[in-house]
């Protein structure tokens, strides 16, 4: 079994300077004259057992003229560590050169699918490389996290492709150890999250999924730096572009309509060390406003269609089920007018006047003006083509080529 870890490092413009207008929004950037936490989670491979894998570092810019000093950086990064695997490193530069490839090819349609701006983006890239290398299976990684257990990659194979009560394991979720060692999302509790509850449910989903037995069982959620997914799902179901954020549960969703199954292993966990979110809270909230109203319909929207399962927002529950109902909109409301309330007692008139422009935008831009589930089956069609035409032997050792000139 051949397996492809895949870690996507975002970084961001130096701290003197800071977020443009223009730049793309990640949670944690690292600015370009800050250390980060690649290193530390590429050396922390050296304790894993099994080291018969290959590793890609995908190096991401905010900004397009940051591009090329981003990819140095990276290189000296991979340059400087040893964790006694092969390691590729993939950027902005060897994307442009697919898209060369692509374009001679006369597949330019294909060029919109293999993108280094958004969440979903650069996930499709973690799957469409391992892909190209000739993968059973994709590991996703963040650099944010560090491995504690040897045994990380022994568990990760173990079940993924195999069938439990009928059902084959087509990818695996495994889950986040905070810094104190509890799988428990650690948030302090704010007035204005009263009917926002994301925390409470996610910690609710948590203990019912992580904190009982069996080991394996289908799960409604996903944690997007620690997925194991096996060729049969990633050559067939891409991440869904047009989903703003949470494209890791937006993913689980996507296949379990193309009829695919997610399990959660309660004993796959890995060291989740994030720095400080960057962006303000209304931000946060806006993106996922969008997240999940784009998501409810996309789930409202679906057909009867040969070959995909109808799924429902009770499929997802408590966890991100409870915010794909019909009483989204209320808790937005809501929420968006508390947190208001919250910034002007603090005097921050703007961070107040964004937190109410997200109520006008849940019901106006956040609505996609178009069928997201038609939408999606277009962009599955459309990704399958693109994992055919790049099987061919001559295709793939051209882009081979490209990937292998990274180092």
């Amino acid at each position: 079994m051949k397996l492809t870890m895949v870690i996507p490092t975002y970084w961001s413009r130096e701290r003197n300077i800071g977020w443009k207008e223009g730049d793309a929004i990640y949670d944690h950037p690292t600015p370009l004259d800050a250390e980060g936490t690649l290193l530390r989670g590429i050396q922390s491979i050296r304790i894993l057992k099994d080291k018969h894998f290959q590793l890609v570092i995908i190096a991401v810019a905010t900004a397009e003229d940051i591009e090329t000093q981003v990819e140095k950086k990276v290189a000296d990064i991979i340059k400087s560590s040893d964790p006694g695997v092969e390691i590729l490193l993939f950027g902005h530069s060897h994307l442009a050169q697919l898209h060369e490839l692509m374009a001679k090819e006369g597949k330019e349609r294909y060029i919109n699918l293999l993108q280094l701006r958004g969440y979903s983006n650069i996930r499709n890239l973690c799957i469409f490389i391992p892909h190209v290398l000739g993968s059973d299976v994709a590991v996703l990684i963040d650099d944010d996290e560090v491995f504690e257990g040897p045994d990380f990659i022994t568990k990760a194979k173990e079940h993924i492709g195999k069938n439990i009560e009928g059902k084959r394991v087509d990818a695996i979720a495994g889950y986040y150890l905070q810094p104190d060692g509890d799988y428990h999302v650690k948030k302090s509790y704010r007035p204005w999250m009263k009917y926002w509850n994301q925390y409470q449910k996610m910690n609710e989903a948590f203990d019912k999924f992580i904190g009982t037995e069996p080991r394996l069982k289908e799960t409604p959620f996903v944690f997007g730096g620690n997925m194991v997914i096996h060729r049969n799902l990633f050559t067939q179901v891409p991440f869904d572009p047009n989903v703003p954020r949470g494209e890791d549960i937006d993913y689980l969703i996507n296949a379990r309509m193309f009829g695919f199954h997610f399990f959660l292993d309660n004993q796959l966990s890995i060291k989740h060390l994030p720095p400080p979110k960057t962006h303000p809270v209304w931000m946060q909230l806006r993106q996922d406003i969008y997240r999940f109203i784009y998501e409810r319909a996309k789930i409202e929207h679906q057909k009867e269609v040969k070959g995909m399962t109808k799924v429902y927002p009770k499929d997802f529950d408590p966890y991100p089920g409870c915010f794909l109902k019909s009483d989204l909109m209320e808790k937005i409301e809501k929420s968006c007018k508390l947190l208001s309330e919250e910034y002007l007692a603090q005097g921050d008139k703007k961070g107040s006047e964004e937190a109410l422009r997200n109520i006008t935008l849940a019901k106006t831009d956040a609505v996609p003006k178009y069928d997201p589930f038609r939408k999606l089956c277009e962009l599955q069609k459309q990704w399958q083509e693109l994992m055919e035409f790049t099987s061919q032997e001559k295709i793939r050792s051209k882009i081979l080529d490209i990937i292998y000139k990274g180092l």
